[in-house]
């Protein structure tokens, strides 16, 4: 007979804090719903996507307005997701981790993923109450845009798709050129 441990985020973060997981560096680990669940390695395409947006997002952005992070965990309710962009509100974060309350913009670069991030971490995050969450749709060439969280789903959703542009509503002029985003899919 075998036993599932679940783990609340406390627990995570303690684990963290003592190196339970230095012996798996090269893979990323997330816990969600409980579960340390490690994630896929990301293919040159996701890689390639994932450097544009975070390019994009440092020009549209200064220090005044957001911290841009990539690929960095973050505390949403008892979950400790690791999304691909996070624009955060402006400040130092060393001595805790930036919660839900803190992410302006978080953004997920997804293709094999693309089931779990439109369902499972899209209800995360709106219960969370993450302001506005994009879903970039590899294989589609595509973003979801979710926004008007109610704490339980996204009462907003738009598809932007090439060669429309899309905007965070925390930065409306910053304008993503979908065309070059997805030029090399």
């Amino acid at each position: 007979m075998s036993t599932t441990a679940k783990l609340s985020g406390a627990e995570f973060d303690a684990m963290v804090l003592k190196g339970a997981f230095d012996c798996v560096q090269s893979k990323k680990v997330e816990l969600i719903h409980g579960e340390i669940r490690f994630m896929n390695p990301a293919g040159p395409l996701h890689d390639d996507l994932i450097d544009y947006l975070t390019r994009w997002s440092t020009k549209m952005t200064d220090d005044g307005f957001a911290n841009v992070r990539v690929q960095c965990g973050f505390v949403c309710d008892d979950h400790r997701p690791e999304p691909d962009i996070l624009w955060l509100k402006p400040k130092r974060y060393g001595k805790t981790k930036p919660t839900a309350a803190d992410v302006l913009l978080l953004i997920e670069v997804a293709d094999s993923s693309l089931l779990d991030d439109l369902r499972e971490k899209a209800d995360i995050y709106a219960t969370a109450g993450v302001l506005e969450y994009w879903v970039v749709d590899i294989n589609k060439k595509r973003i979801h845009v979710m926004s008007d969280s109610d704490r339980q789903s996204y009462r907003s959703i738009e598809i932007v798709a090439s060669p429309c542009a899309a905007s965070p509503r925390c930065l409306p002029q910053a304008r993503l050129n979908t065309e070059e985003l997805f030029e090399v899919v």
